[in-house]
């Protein structure tokens, strides 16, 4: 087996301080709230455009606004108030429970619309 030279190779080197444990403060911080504004005002307008869509088609659906002889209107107001429902209730929610500090929520959650 060969023994290694005492003889300096040219790389310098330096003893660590044994109080280093390697890590630091900053990594096991969480960087602060980010509210993704835009992404809420646009959930918020999709839950209400849909909310409207869908009493409106009820509405149309019953017979109560319009003649039922045109109630072949009724289903693409539905269609459309559902679709625009369930992606901005479910996102308002994820705000909502975000907002409250309820574990398993976060702003990160919600996706950002940046130009």
């Amino acid at each position: 087996m060969r023994m290694r030279s005492s003889q300096p190779s040219g790389a310098r080197y330096t003893r660590l301080p044994q109080s280093d444990d390697g890590f630091i403060d900053l990594q096991f911080q969480r960087p602060p709230r980010k509210v993704p504004y835009r992404a809420i005002t646009l959930a918020v307008v999709l839950f209400l455009l849909g909310t409207t869509l869908l009493v409106v088609g009820s509405l149309l659906l019953t017979g109560l606004v319009i003649d039922p002889a045109y109630a072949d209107r009724t289903w693409p107001v539905l269609l459309l108030g559902l679709l625009l429902f369930i992606p901005g209730s479910y996102h308002v929610f994820l705000a909502w429970g975000a907002w409250r500090g309820v574990k398993g929520y976060s702003f990160d959650d919600i996706p950002e619309y940046n130009d």
